[in-house]
């Protein structure tokens, strides 16, 4: 995790799928958004990963898959972020323009931890 946050907090998990175009406009887009998610009241960190892309099993292209966990403070820091008039042109634009696919899912974050992993080399018999 990249952040620190006493517990509880919340988890905004967005999954999508969308069709890989070069120059739509995208990962412009999603830059913009994080960097203003993180001007928001509530906001506490953003993890992101997504694919290189897999065949869609048409003639439609490459598909990415995409996953990003936003933390926030609380539900109304999260309702505030989704009423963000940038955001929900975002969104709107996603919905009409980029995903084949996506999914929200909201959760409270009630434990947290991490640990690390000894490399290897660093293990002796």
């Amino acid at each position: 995790m990249m952040f620190e946050a006493e517990v509880p907090y919340y988890a905004v998990i967005f999954s999508s799928k969308r069709k890989a175009q070069e120059g739509d406009g995208y990962p412009e887009m999603a830059a913009q958004m994080v960097s203003l998610a993180q001007t928001q009241p509530g906001f506490l960190g953003i993890e992101s990963v997504s694919s290189a892309g897999e065949d869609g099993g048409d003639s439609s292209g490459k598909v990415i898959t995409g996953i990003t966990i936003s933390y926030w403070k609380d539900e109304s820091s999260i309702k505030a972020w989704k009423s963000n008039l940038d955001h929900l042109l975002a969104q709107k634009k996603g919905k009409n323009d980029w995903y084949t696919h996506y999914e929200v899912r909201v959760s409270r974050v009630e434990r947290a931890y991490e640990g690390g992993f000894e490399s290897k080399a660093d293990v002796t018999a």
